[in-house]
């Protein structure tokens, strides 16, 4: 039974999702994902965000270009977090999205990360879940403690070649 659900209004923003995706399946975390517009189809959304809950949902990772409404529509209907994804879009560079999601009237919050910032969606919905789960509170140490090594090893490599030769 999957605890998170991602879900899209679009195949074009299936490379941004993709990374929440690659991070859950790293911590060992179940997920859906699943492609809804929630304009073109708003029986199916309504159906899908409605359900999640008794679905055994936790958590939904909702990402949206332009308007938008995806990540605030599902934040209405499921009484869980919320973590939206603002895309990129050509005519405003993803700030459109960003607006659309982040500024949600009271009583509907949504978690808002980066325009297409679809690994620290994954990351914040793993930290959520942590709160009640410490096996996976020790993953996510590790997932920290593996990436504090890379930086270290970074700089290594850079000491060594100097900055010239370090590409």
């Amino acid at each position: 039974m999957p605890q998170v659900g991602i879900v899209m209004g679009s195949d074009s923003d299936m490379p941004v999702m993709a990374k929440a995706a690659d991070i859950l399946s790293e911590l060992g975390i179940s997920y859906s994902i699943n492609i809804i517009s929630a304009h073109r189809e708003p029986d199916v959304f309504y159906e899908y965000a409605s359900g999640a809950e008794a679905a055994g949902i936790k958590v939904i990772i909702a990402g949206a270009g332009m308007a938008a409404h995806l990540p605030g529509m599902c934040a209405a209907l499921f009484p869980m977090p919320v973590i939206g994804i603002p895309m990129h879009t050509s005519s405003l560079g993803g700030r459109d999205s960003l607006y659309s999601i982040v500024q949600m009237p009271a009583g509907i919050p949504v978690a808002t990360v980066a325009i297409n910032g679809g690994a620290n969606a994954g990351l914040l919905a793993a930290k959520i879940l942590a709160v009640a789960d410490s096996g996976l509170l020790s993953r996510l140490k590790e997932y920290s403690q593996t990436m504090k090594e890379g930086v270290k090893e970074k700089d290594a490599r850079l000491q060594e070649l100097g900055y010239q030769q370090y590409k």
